[in-house]
């Protein structure tokens, strides 16, 4: 099937946010940021210039500066170019051969390219965690609570997030930080991840992470 044609829908707001199904406060000092599939091949897929994928790059890139800031772990994961299709699987069945041998296909989009000390991983599956060491990154730094961003959000961003459940950490998924195929799919993702975690908005999550730099420094 291969991506589809994305059109523009409006990114979410705060009166978009599902109410979350727990009461979980985010900690500088327990946070880890995913930023997912950010690649060039992915991104190329929404209208540029236009939204979500405005909101989204902007987004990501002022939770990146702040998690920098109070030292949060940021891990960018990013699906590996030209892959076998026994090393796909079902994938080549569903999305095709996936990022070819074009050559800034699988980078990760400039405006977010990593930096020294950011973590990348390869991501072979929609769920992050599975076949890498994410799970290994977080643990080493003490982490239990991931802030999950990046596409798509009913496909990776959702089912990392569900894993991340399962294996006790707290998943935090930023609404207007994540983007997909339409504004249904992106609303039902948001819908499901409130279920089993919290769904916040960038502006309140810098803020909540402000707050709690501010009182680690006290």
């Amino acid at each position: 099937m291969g991506l589809p044609v994305i059109d523009s829908y409006p990114m979410p707001d705060r009166s978009a946010v599902p109410p979350s199904c727990v009461p979980w406060a985010i900690d500088p000092a327990r946070a880890a940021l995913l930023v997912h599939d950010m690649q060039n091949h992915f991104v190329r897929a929404f209208p540029a210039g236009r939204s979500p994928v405005v909101e989204l790059v902007d987004n990501i890139a002022a939770l990146r500066e702040v998690a920098g800031t109070l030292g949060i772990p940021v891990i960018f994961s990013a699906e590996p170019a030209a892959q076998r299709r026994d090393q796909r699987g079902l994938l080549v069945d569903v999305w095709g051969p996936g990022i070819g041998h074009e050559s800034d296909a699988a980078a990760i989009v400039a405006a977010l390219t990593p930096r020294p000390g950011e973590h990348l991983l390869a991501n072979v599956r929609h769920n992050a965690f599975l076949r890498s060491h994410l799970g290994r990154v977080l643990r080493s730094a003490g982490r239990d609570q991931l802030i999950v961003c990046g596409v798509f959000a009913h496909l990776g961003v959702l089912l990392t997030a569900a894993d991340a459940f399962m294996q006790d950490i707290q998943p935090f998924v930023v609404a207007d930080a994540v983007a997909d195929f339409s504004a249904e799919e992106h609303s039902m993702a948001l819908r499901w991840a409130a279920r089993s975690g919290v769904v916040c908005t960038t502006d309140g999550l810098l803020c909540d992470l402000r707050i709690g730099g501010t009182a680690q420094d006290a």
